[in-house]
This record gives structure tokens, sequence and C-alpha cells, in this order.
């Protein structure tokens, strides 16, 4: 996988070692397509590898962000998620506040809007994050 060359690159270019405990989180987090929090994969790999500390988990999560292997998400609960970034299209999301269902889109117009309004103000955007926070459909209905 290239992710995997990209991150042991990384870490070598930060004269940091490949270490067993790292290769396990790269491994699990490569393997879910879904939002992960730190403490999710943290009690996933305790499992299988009773040396693992929740630090190393962290701190490895955040070199798989400093590498663009992973990126930062926010939701609803205030907690911190990573999902795949390598060569993964930009999406923004919207998160029901009631259930935590979490719908992944990716709207043309919306993204050609943002850019229009960052030129009109002279702004240059490296990137950025859009989460919409409501009630999915299935919420909405037992709400009514």
């Amino acid at each position: 996988m290239r992710e995997k060359e990209v991150f042991y690159r990384y870490l070598s270019k930060k004269g940091l070692k490949r270490t067993s405990q790292r290769d396990a989180v790269l491994e699990l987090f490569l393997s879910n397509d879904s939002h992960q929090s730190a403490e999710a994969l943290y009690h996933t790999l305790r499992s299988h590898h009773s040396n693992i500390g929740y630090s190393t988990v962290y701190r490895t999560l955040k070199l798989l962000k400093e590498c663009e292997i992973a990126r930062e998400v926010y939701f609803a609960d205030g907690r911190m998620y990573f999902e795949h970034n390598f060569e993964q299209p930009h999406h923004d999301h919207m998160v029901c506040t009631r259930c935590g269902h979490t719908i992944e889109f990716m709207n043309p117009t919306i993204e050609a809007l943002q850019d229009r309004v960052a030129e009109e103000n002279g702004f240059l955007p490296v990137r950025h994050t859009m989460v919409i926070f409501g009630y999915c459909k299935d919420c909405r209905d037992k709400r009514e």
C-alpha cells in the first residue's frame, strides 16, 4: 500500500523509528473506512497488543495526520476523529445530533461558492471543513 510507504518515509525523514506499535495503529487505521477516534482505536488495539499505550496511539495518529494519510474531523460530541485523507477526494459532513449518524457528501456548487467568497475577500484557502449538524431522517421522523 502506498500509504504505508508514505508513512515509513515520513518516519525516516523525521528521524523516528518504525515500531510494532506504530505498525499496529497504521494497520488498524487503514483497515477501517469509518471515522475513528483515538480512544476507539486504542481499545481495539489493547485486545491484541497489551503493551500499547493510549499516548502511542494518539501520537501515531498525529503522525498520520502530519504526513497527510489522515485528517482530523470534529463532530457533535466535541471529540476528535480521524478519517482517511491519502488520495481521497474532499468531502463535507452532515451529523445527526441525536444518534450521531454521519453522512459524507460532495457538492460542487457549495465548493464553488466557498471559492468565490474567499476570492472576493482576497483570501487564499488552504483547506476547509464543513459540518452541518441536525437530525437524520430517522431521528426527524421520530421527533415529529
